[in-house]
Parts: structure tokens; sequence; C-alpha cells
């Protein structure tokens, strides 16, 4: 077995690919830790080459993403916009070349990440940790053995990436992380970060919730709501969090229909329930389902429900859910 490698020994292997007249292109989909980690790895490179961008592939609808590329000043281009051939080094981060089929075209020279490993693809430099809670945690690491202080926003991005990558360390996360997050405690402007973190809600998705408490249904400690037609999947995020602050419900379900797509969102205490499992059971074999114990997604083509189905209730959601419970 070969020996751990060291931060610094990292660090200057990620160093060695690059070279003085290279233009790096970035790549990620667009969330706090890509964006963070993203921001890292342009200071890092700072003096060591031509020009860095960072280029973006998903739209970014989420508010409080939104809020953070807006209150830290950070430059990031949508990757359709960008020509490929004012690259001749690509960067990706956060992510995996399959993980998207936009992603899978580029030949990348590096890959920093913290998911699981998949295989097929091949890069000059890899660094995946999949036990790490966040890739912004492998990035601080990578700061302070080049000897580099984070600027306050940098700070504030990476100190904000793994509060969000971790959920408040709820989730499983290493010592690493917290070594990371404590070291960025005092240099980030947490007056920034609440202010990203309560930027979630446009006043026009207050709809949303209204229509949320009128069609909710509460039986056996499950709490079920159908909201409609959404324009982002986020705001099912936000109200099934809401709904699952309340001390009587054991289960949430919100689902609502974004373009094409009925979108399910799970949450439970995670203690002795598997919203997960649960997700798989009930939706898996119409679309993509799956999740953690304690949250979970399903994702359904209108056209894979069953014809009486598609008409779509909050009655139909704790039919298909009692079910498996």
């Amino acid at each position: 077995m070969a020996p751990k490698k060291t931060a610094k020994e990292r660090l200057q292997e990620f160093w060695n690919i690059f070279a003085k007249d290279d233009d790096v292109l970035v790549v990620i989909s667009a969330d706090p830790d890509s964006i963070a980690s993203a921001l890292a790895v342009k200071r890092l490179l700072r003096y060591r080459v031509k020009s860095v961008t960072i280029g973006y592939l998903n739209e970014i609808r989420r508010l409080s993403n939104l809020a953070m590329i807006d209150l830290l000043k950070i430059q990031a281009e949508r990757m359709k916009v960008l020509k490929s051939d004012r690259f001749n080094k690509y960067v990706i981060i956060d992510s995996q070349p399959c993980h998207n089929p936009g992603f899978e075209e580029i030949q990348y020279s590096a890959v920093i990440d913290h998911h699981p490993v998949t295989q097929g693809w091949k890069a000059d430099f890899v660094d995946i940790r999949p036990d790490y809670g966040a890739t912004a945690s492998m990035m601080v690491e990578y700061m302070r053995a080049a000897e580099m202080k984070p600027s306050v926003a940098l700070a504030t991005a990476l100190f904000y990436a793994i509060k969000v990558d971790t959920q408040n360390f709820e989730k499983k996360a290493l010592l690493a992380d917290a070594i990371s997050f404590r070291y960025l405690f005092n240099i980030a402007n947490q007056n920034l970060v609440r202010k990203i973190e309560l930027s979630e809600l446009r006043i026009s998705e207050l709809n949303y919730f209204k229509t949320a408490f009128a069609e909710m249904k509460i039986s056996k400690n499950r709490l079920y709501a159908h909201v409609g037609r959404v324009r982002t999947p986020d705001v099912l995020v936000i109200i099934a969090d809401f709904f699952k602050r309340v001390h009587e419900v054991a289960w949430v379900f919100v689902s609502g229909i974004h373009g094409e797509k009925l979108v399910v969102i799970f949450r439970c205490d995670g203690y002795k329930k598997n919203a997960g499992i649960l997700a798989a059971k009930t939706f898996g074999q119409m679309g993509a389902a799956g999740g953690h114990r304690e949250s979970a997604r399903a994702e359904v083509p209108l056209k894979n429900l069953a014809k009486p189905d598609q008409d779509f209730t909050t009655r139909t959601l704790r039919r298909l859910t009692s079910r498996h419970l």
C-alpha cells in the first residue's frame, strides 16, 4: 500500500501540471461547494498560469446561490457562452466527468472532488476523497499547504460551502472538515454568511407556501402536500424543510410539477426511518429516486405515471407513499 501523500505533495503535483502560458477553465455544476472550491483553484493558480476562468454548466436558479455570487462579487460564466478554443487546460471540481453529459466531452487535466469515485475517464491529476464532507475542506488544505491566507471573500465562500455540504455538521464529516471550518471562522464575514443563508425565497414564491398550507394533509404523523406547478423544484425543498420542523410530524412528503416531471421531496428524522429507501421503493421503477436516510428526492416523467395518477394531487401522493410505509 502506497504511503499517504502529504498536503504539500498533493499541492506540488497539482501545480506541476500547469505552465505560465496556460489558459485554464475550471468547470463546475454551480452550488456553494463548487463555486467556493473553484475560487480557491483560481487563487492557487493566480501567478502560475496566463488566465483562469470559472465556467458553470447549469442555470443558477437558487436564490441563495445567486446571493452568494452577487454579495461576494464572484466572476463566473455560463459554459455555453464560452469558446472552447480559448482554453488549453481544464479542471473539474466538486464533480467528475461522468456526472453530467455536458462534462463528458472534455479532457481534464485535473479532477478534485469529494463524491464517490466513478470510472471511465482519465486525468493527469486526480484527488478524490469521498470521506470528506466538502470539497471546500480539501481546498483549504491546499491553500494552507501553499501558505496562502484566503481573502475575506474567499474565506466566506469556503466557510459557507462547508456549512452547506455538511448541513452544519449534521451530515457525516471528518475531523479534517472541522479543522478547515475552524480555520476559516475568524477570517470569514459572518454577517455575509447569514445574509446568504437567509436569501431563500422571492416574494412571488410565498404563494407556493399558501398552496402548501391549503393542500396539506396530516395523518399518522405524516404530512403530505402537493403544490402543483412550480417555477423551480428548489421551492419544494424549502417547503419540505419548513414542514420538517413541526414537532408532531415524523415524515414529510412535498410534491410539485416542474416541466414535464413530477418532483417529490422526502424528509424524515433518519433515526429509525430511511427516506432514500422509501423514495426508491415508491418511484424507482418510474424515474430517478433515492437519497440519504433523512432526505431524498424522486423525479418522474409525467408520462411514466399510471393514467389515473397523471392528474396528481395530495391524495395521490399519500396513496403512493403510504403503500411502502
